[in-house]
């Protein structure tokens, strides 16, 4: 038989209204009724039913959170960081894998609304008309982490993605090198994608150097993506000499592939990337990147999200994190 309220009640010898004010935490319990009360508690193995609880105070203190990829490590981190928040402000979290698949983002939108979830984090690529009109029907509240909608109308913490790949395409050029490949993300990925694309291209052209279509090649985020463009790389008349990752995971592909083929970095080829993961140190050569604070994302999106739904004041709707080189030994000079 469950056991209830009525249970633990007629156990300790008090109301049911005190045993609700012992498990909800009200201060207003003598310190002797709250021991008995959580004597009988540990007796009956009573546990408050959190359905009805929420039901009463309109409030499941549950936050959804969508996550792109749940195998990638630096979603991981991400996910450390609002754990640990979600833990530190009481809130339980719901964590749903998309498989960077919209439709499947969305579903997972409905059915987190559905769970009557009391705020949404949202991590993923584009936020397009789809992912709005979600939102928007939403009576929580919504932020979005390690991504942007274009409009900057939802509350959301990243870091410059086009700045970051700025830096790191100009850390080769520096270097002395100036036929740089890149291996992208899907261009319609505002963040990973399109704003890295936009971030190489403009340290390029800044540099004197100039866009050529030829050193591009588009990746889906994966080992073997980054492989197989290095490999076309490597059949060029005219190979480049550096090239720049959009993701950790591709830059540590391509330098297998370059490895495979009896060349080394970077003597023959200088490797750089964006993300930082674990992976980064792991490779020979380490690998040079540019570090987004993961766990920081993760942790200040919970607390934005914290803010929003218990209607504090908010001064920044959308936080910029700052990002650095971290120098390995990928990279070197001409």
């Amino acid at each position: 038989m469950t056991v209830t309220i009525y249970d633990v009640a007629r156990e300790a010898g008090v109301s049911m209204a005190t045993v609700s004010r012992v498990v909800n935490n009200n201060p207003n319990v003598k310190p002797a009724t709250r021991k008995k009360v959580f004597e009988a508690i540990e007796r009956l193995g009573y546990r408050p039913n959190a359905v009805a609880r929420g039901l009463a105070s309109k409030k499941t203190t549950t936050v959804g959170v969508v996550i792109p990829d749940i195998s990638n490590a630096i979603f991981a981190e991400v996910a450390r960081g609002i754990e640990d928040i979600a833990n530190m402000y009481h809130y339980n979290i719901i964590l749903c894998n998309a498989d960077k698949r919209k439709d499947k983002e969305i579903r997972v939108i409905n059915t987190l609304l559905e769970k009557q979830v009391d705020g949404l984090l949202f991590m993923g690529g584009a936020v397009t008309d789809e992912h709005m009109q979600a939102f928007k029907t939403a009576n929580v509240p919504i932020v979005l982490c390690a991504t942007t909608d274009e409009n900057g109308e939802i509350p959301s913490v990243d870091i410059n993605h086009e700045n970051a790949a700025y830096d790191a395409v100009r850390k080769l050029i520096d270097l002395g090198h100036k036929r740089i490949a890149m291996i992208s993300g899907t261009l319609q990925d505002p963040a990973n994608g399109y704003a890295r694309f936009q971030g190489y291209k403009r340290a390029l052209e800044e540099a004197g150097i100039g866009h050529n279509e030829s050193l591009v090649r588009v990746g889906n985020y994966r080992y073997e993506s980054g492989a197989d463009a290095m490999k076309y790389f490597l059949e060029l008349s005219e190979r480049p000499t550096a090239v720049f990752a959009a993701t950790d995971e591709m830059a540590i592909g391509a330098i297998h592939s370059i490895q495979d083929n009896g060349l080394k970095v970077p003597e023959d080829f200088s490797v750089i990337s964006v993300d930082n993961s674990r992976m980064a140190s792991m490779v020979r050569p380490q690998l040079t990147t540019v570090a987004q604070p993961m766990y920081d994302i993760g942790a200040v999106s919970m607390r934005l999200l914290t803010k929003l739904m218990k209607k504090e004041t908010v001064d920044q709707s959308k936080v910029i994190l700052p990002h650095e080189i971290i120098v390995r030994q990928s990279v070197g000079g001409l």
